[in-house]
């Protein structure tokens, strides 16, 4: 018999036909309802099973099925009883679902419909809010995953759910409809798509209401994702959100919860200098996904070349007196020093050549060893440790991996990059919130280099100390803060507080939340005034991401290494109890409970097991990676080619730079004669940024040489025959570096900008005097117009 419909390479059918999406965005949170359509198209009843990603922060908060005319809504159990209940039904005749956490990760879950009977259709529901994460240019990205990439799991581990994952090679063999609904108290500007969109409609005259759908025809063969713009996204704002009356008096969800947005703004005397000490460790991964191109367009480059280009700016930016390492990490890891290094000239060659050696050969990817060896290496005084990991994020073991760098987070900031699509958002974000740091996510067309080097600018920003968040209320109303304490603040950088308010006079008073703490040694304070008048418009979605974010302090709290040694099974017991009792009485998911539906009108007797369906998910281009014991699955079919990110249906595609990293200081390398260099027009200067870098030494200074001339477009005794008498040749060559980068990379200053610094730094230091005069002549020569002023000297 040949099968029919969609078909997986083992000529499988699929019974999943199509998903359906809609988003609901308040302000900065979002709503998100995934309606999944099953059809079995086959003669004998099966059992469908599909594990798929969510974002790492999302709160699974419903999850029904409709079959025909009936709908059945599942109830949150402890997870143990629920599998144990849906076993049952399903070997009975039952049809049940299923929908349940991974234990190793939170953002992959698995979806079991069991005994879906022949030629019968149902359509599951799961519903989940997640707060919006702000991007470096100040929009909010939404992104829905579709990728779900392979987890390497160390050899011994158990991988549990992520081990079932079945993937595909092409594009999903189901469809995706996607309608976004965005209200805000603030007007909409723009709303952006690395797919292709309808226009954006308005709402209201005032542009604060907007919907927007995916463009027809679309496979879900790659995230989603949303960039949102606001007026005025860094004003700080506050949401009370009313309880619900009918719930148990001690619980989460009875009272208002309140939900603090700051955008802290520190004093410009605090910022004035950033800083000149620090331990920077550049962990990178080699394993073999890395050699996978960064999209799927024509000029894309792998990942590790993208990789190697950024930590050239990296090295180049760093200041003088720090410290650095670099390790390299797969199924094994080494680093370039076996301790880290007083940052020079000479070490910077010498990293710089590692660099240009640099291959994704090592294999698998396990991060546990490299930074359990670099948390044992003793911290250098007066130079705190910034650790900046680069990685696909393709791990089974998340949550070990996040509990290591939490029990170093005193000794620490981490700064997380996930490359690439199917980065686990699990990995990413939580290596930043655990290590007080930033996360970053560089997929589809974006290029690496500006966010690599925005989070570079939070890292030398002054380390906040002493934080602390006060609550003026009224008279017999208390605030009990949800969130676990704020450990790190960035300038700029949201900051979220959730608290439940408890009192009788919660009516049209106002309250106000302070955030006090130490900059430079020297106190700040901001504060943000609000209404406690609660709404009941927002559906529980600010309570329910409030119990969120209990529940996962409970489940690190149980994996607490110092809690477990311990060995008090009493409390362990007590613990985990807590948790199910909060997951269930505020309806969101967690790693103890999962969802249980189950039809217990329909019966049918099943001769011998269920015909098991895997439904795959997208994966991207895949290698044989040893480690990943992961069944695929090549779908026969083939998806469209990643779109740019569009602005309403219009492409904005982004510039590529494109440039591997070579040794320009060698003149031979540079030969320009099959484009002749025309400072006149920046499409030539389009790929000179890092050869021009790659020049200046470790000081901030660059050589007036022949490598210097070509990047410029000139020859060296045009440069030569130019220089004032009253500067030497090497601040004449610095002055005309800062000159071009000012005048043709504007546009790029974010990942030029310490490299700049540095520069205008030594030339000050040189002490030669008013260089207005030097300005000039080196505007006529490379044909700009800045000031000297701009330049920073």
């Amino acid at each position: 018999m040949v099968n029919c419909g969609l078909l997986t390479g083992l000529n499988e059918p699929v019974p999943l036909k199509s998903i359906s999406v809609e988003v609901r965005v308040q302000d900065h949170v979002a709503s998100v309802s995934s309606t999944l359509q099953y059809v079995n198209e086959e003669q004998r009843p099966l059992e469908a099973l599909f594990v798929f990603p969510l974002p790492a922060d999302a709160a699974v908060c419903h999850f029904s099925a409709k079959i025909g005319e009936q709908e059945i809504v599942a109830e949150l159990q402890d997870k143990e009883t629920a599998k144990d209940q849906y076993d049952d039904a399903v070997s009975s005749g039952q049809q049940a679902f299923l929908l349940e956490e991974s234990a190793k990760s939170p953002d992959v879950f698995k979806l079991s419909v069991g005994c879906l009977l022949p030629g019968q259709n149902a359509a599951v529901t799961i519903i989940y809010v997640t707060e919006l994460a702000v991007q470096a240019d100040q929009s909010l990205r939404f992104c829905l995953p579709a990728v779900l990439n392979p987890r390497y799991t160390p050899e011994g581990s158990d991988a549990g759910i992520v081990s079932e994952i079945s993937s595909v090679c092409g594009a999903a063999p189901y469809s995706l409809t996607l309608s976004v609904h965005v209200s805000s108290p603030k007007p909409i500007s723009k709303l952006e798509s690395n797919c292709t969109l309808d226009p954006l409609v308005f709402l209201r005259s005032d542009h604060t209401q907007a919907t927007v759908n995916l463009s027809p025809g679309h496979m879900f063969d790659r995230d989603v994702e949303l960039f949102l713009y606001y007026q005025d996204t860094h004003q700080p704002s506050a949401v009370v959100e009313a309880g619900v009356a009918t719930a148990p008096s001690d619980s989460l969800m009875r009272n208002p919860v309140v939900m603090i947005s700051l955008y802290p703004e520190f004093p410009e005397e605090g910022m004035s200098s950033m800083a000149n000490q620090g331990e920077f460790v550049f962990v990178m991964d080699r394993s073999g996904s890395m050699d996978w191109t960064m999209h799927r367009g024509k000029e894309a480059q792998h990942r590790i070349e993208s990789a190697k280009d950024t930590l050239l700016l990296l090295l180049k930016s760093l200041p003088m007196g720090c410290y650095f390492n670099i390790y390299g990490f797969g199924s094994r890891f080494e680093s370039f020093f076996p301790k880290s290094v007083e940052y020079n000239q000479d070490k910077m060659d010498q990293a710089l050549k590692k660099v240009k050696e640099m291959r994704a050969d090592m294999g698998g990817t396990e991060i546990l060893q490299p930074l359990a060896h670099i948390y044992s290496q003793p911290c250098i005084p007066e130079h705190p440790r910034q650790l900046f990991i680069f990685t696909d994020g393709e791990v089974g073991n998340t949550k070990e991996v996040l509990d290591l760098v939490k029990s170093h987070a005193r000794s620490h900031r981490c700064f997380s990059f996930g490359i690439g699509e199917g980065a686990s958002t699990a990995l990413i974000t939580g290596l930043a919130r655990e290590g007080s740091g930033h996360a970053q996510f560089i997929t589809g067309s974006e290029r690496m280099q500006p966010k690599v080097m925005e989070s570079l600018r939070f890292a030398l920003q002054p380390i906040v100390s002493n934080i602390s968040v006060d609550w003026t209320l009224p008279e017999r109303v208390t605030a009990e803060t949800i969130s676990p304490p704020i450990d790190v603040l960035f300038q700029g950088q949201r900051t979220l507080i959730y608290a439940q308010l408890k009192g009788k006079n919660l009516g049209g008073s106002e309250g106000s939340v302070t955030v006090k703490y130490n900059l430079n040694s020297q106190p700040v304070t901001n504060q943000l005034h609000f209404c406690i008048k609660p709404t009941e418009e927002t559906g529980l979605v600010v309570h329910r991401l409030a119990a969120r974010t209990m529940i996962r302090s409970l489940e690190q709290k149980e994996r607490s290494p110092d809690f477990t040694r311990k060995k008090i099974k009493r409390t362990l017991a007590k613990l985990r109890k807590t948790i199910v009792k909060l997951s269930v009485q505020a309806g969101v998911s967690s790693v103890h409970t999962a969802f249980i539906g189950i039809n217990k009108d329909t019966k049918q007797t099943v001769k011998g097991p269920l015909q098991r369906r895997r439904v795959p998910t997208y994966a991207g281009r895949m290698r044989e990676l040893s480690g990943y014991s992961i069944p695929r699955a090549p779908l026969r079919m083939s998806g469209p080619l990643r779109a740019p990110r569009m602005r309403g249906s219009l492409p904005s595609p982004a510039p590529l730079l494109g440039c591997p990293l070579r040794d320009w200081s060698n003149e031979e390398e540079f030969d320009c004669s099959d484009d002749e260099v025309d400072n006149q027009g920046s499409e030539a200067a389009q790929d000179l940024l890092l050869p021009l870098v790659s020049l200046q030494k470790a000081s901030g200074c660059w050589e007036l040489d022949a490598a210097l001339a070509a990047v410029l477009g000139k020859t060296e005794d045009e440069l030569t025959n130019q220089k004032p008498a009253q500067v030497d040749g090497s601040v004449w060559a610095t002055l005309l570096a800062l000159i071009w980068l000012y005048s043709w990379r504007k546009e790029q200053q974010v990942e030029w900008q310490f490299v700049a610094r540095k520069a205008a730094a030594w030339i000050t230091s040189q002490k030669v005097g008013d260089l207005s005069q030097c300005v000039c002549v080196g505007n006529v020569l490379l044909g700009c117009q800045v000031t000297k002023d701009s330049l920073g000297i």
